[in-house]
């Protein structure tokens, strides 16, 4: 069902891979609620996912850009306010990578040439997506900026490994970066905290099927999907939030809240 929440707004959407990603979702969503954007991924990420489907389902056109070069993203930020027609209202920074993580190299074994990529890739690249935004004065005032992060940036979830210590630099960054941004631009900065979702870069963490079932199990109206996220990200998006800044929201059927649930405590009392 759609609402026209988005009706006339712009924006730029990072890391659309294929229909499992939720920045695909978010995409979908923001297009059924007449929203227009640029999709932009990693090169390399854009010759292994389908990012072309998504651009002609919705209409988008496709920037390709590094997220870590400040140069490939002042680049990207000209040219979508070129495509859109002028300022952008709404961002969604869906990025993440861990080499140590792919190489299954243990938290305790770090390569830290490995772990300063994946930390540049996954919470620096937001500080300079932000910058680069800022400085060209490229946002409208009201306008929405997203980064997806989840919960092992507060508890230990120890396959996470690296990435947990990557997404609590990324929601600091929102916060610090977004009290500037809502001081001088009138601009909100929020982190959406979601399930573990069985998405392409998720499935690679070592132990994947075991976070979800627990967190299931765990939370009180189960996870929360792709699509869930998707619908959330649009209303922070929308005129509708317009006072929410500086906050990670939990999107993930109360497991946030949870010490334990009667479904764990089943698996160990007879």
């Amino acid at each position: 069902m759609s609402y026209n929440l988005l009706k006339g707004k712009k924006g730029i959407i990072f890391g659309a891979l294929d229909p499992n990603s939720i920045a695909w979702k978010t995409a979908e969503r923001v297009h059924e609620e007449g929203g227009t954007f640029v999709l932009t991924n990693a090169p390399i990420a854009m010759r292994m996912g389908q990012i072309n489907e998504l651009a002609e389902k919705t209409g988008s056109e496709i920037i390709p850009a590094d997220a870590t070069s400040i140069e490939d993203l002042e680049n990207l930020v000209s040219k979508s306010m070129e495509i859109l027609g002028g300022k952008i209202d709404f961002v969604l920074h869906s990025i993440g990578m861990s080499v140590n993580v792919r190489k299954g190299k243990a938290y305790t074994d770090q390569n830290y040439d490995w772990t300063q990529k994946g930390t540049d890739v996954s919470a620096m690249s937001f500080h300079k997506v932000m910058q680069t935004l800022y400085k060209a004065d490229a946002m409208n005032e009201w306008g929405s900026i997203v980064a997806l992060t989840y919960m092992a940036a507060q508890r230990v979830f120890p396959d996470y490994n690296d990435m947990a210590d990557n997404k609590a630099y990324l929601e600091s960054i929102a916060r610090s970066f977004g009290y500037f941004f809502g001081r001088d631009k009138k601009v909100r900065v929020n982190t959406i905290s979601q399930s573990p979702t069985p998405t392409t870069a998720g499935q690679g963490v070592k132990g994947f099927d075991g976070f979800i079932a627990y967190a299931d199990k765990m939370s009180p109206l189960g996870n929360a999907t792709a699509l869930d996220c998707a619908n959330y990200t649009v209303t922070l998006f929308s005129d509708l939030t317009k006072r929410v800044t500086l906050q990670n929201l939990f999107n993930d059927g109360g497991f946030s809240n949870m010490g334990v649930s009667d479904a764990i405590m089943e698996k160990f009392v007879e």
